[in-house]
């Protein structure tokens, strides 16, 4: 925004003052400096304000600030999870680390090259993020879902232990 000048500027040098608070005030929190509820009663009017800035984006009269800023508006909620749920974070940063393994091996490998293909490298990706965020053995899990297969029965759970416990238990 910032670079397209005039109107598109200034609506973009405002919200980039926003989010530099939002994210100083978060990192308070995360390290204990600010109390979550102070965080959020402060948050209020700064929302308000970015929702304001955005509004005023929206009508800049350069379309491609005034497209994104109404897209944002659109997804408004989405953009203020972080205030509430204590383990979101108000960046996507956890989610492009968790894509850049498949990111990094597409880029090497050149891809697939078939639909069949795709979707089997998907599920391997997406078996492997979710068994080292569990902090378990990814070729244990491989090695019992081949024997389970060869078998005939079902993979074993990808599901954490407590929530495999409390499933049964239900």
């Amino acid at each position: 925004m910032r670079d397209r000048g005039g109107d598109a500027k200034e609506s973009g040098d405002a919200l980039l003052v926003q989010a530099h608070q939002r994210l100083t005030w978060w990192h308070r929190v995360r390290s204990g400096t600010l109390q979550r509820s102070s965080f959020r009663s402060a948050m209020t009017p700064l929302r308000r304000e970015v929702e304001r800035r955005l509004d005023v984006g929206s009508r800049c009269g350069v379309p491609k600030t005034a497209g994104m800023c109404q897209d944002i508006l659109k997804r408004r909620e989405a953009l203020w999870t972080f205030v509430q749920g204590e383990d979101v974070e108000p960046t996507n940063n956890t989610a492009e680390r968790a894509i850049r393994p498949g990111v990094l091996w597409r880029q090497g490998s050149f891809g697939t090259q078939s639909a069949e293909g795709s979707r089997f490298v998907d599920s391997m990706m997406t078996v492997v993020a979710t068994l080292q965020q569990q902090q378990r053995s990814v070729l244990e899990y491989l090695t019992a879902a081949c024997a389970a297969a060869l078998r005939g029965e079902e993979p074993p759970s990808l599901l954490p232990a407590s929530d495999r416990k409390s499933k049964a238990a239900a």
